[in-house]
């Protein structure tokens, strides 16, 4: 197989998600793939496959280095907001 792909779908009103991964011979051959298994009751309106070696990404080992910098910002935890009445979860 040459071509290893994740395969994110998406929903009629709503972002793109990771429903996958694929393994083909080549990426039209994924994209099909990806149709036939992800796809199957026309729950998805549009497929992306991205080659696995493609996804950048950080790794747990960078845990303290890569997110620091946000730690210092309490603005940016919800516990800094007051919940308005009524609502039960945001």
């Amino acid at each position: 197989m040459g071509f290893v792909g994740s395969i994110y779908s998406k929903k009629p009103g709503a972002p793109f998600e990771h429903a996958g991964s694929v393994r083909a011979s080549d990426k039209e051959i994924a994209l099909q793939n990806a149709r036939d298994v992800y796809s199957r009751r026309n729950e998805a309106t549009c497929l992306w496959v991205v080659k696995s070696d493609q996804i950048v990404s950080s790794s747990p080992e960078d845990l303290g280095s890569f997110f620091e910098p946000a730690n210092d910002k309490v603005y940016r935890h919800p516990n800094f907001y007051k919940t308005p009445e009524g609502i039960k979860q945001i």
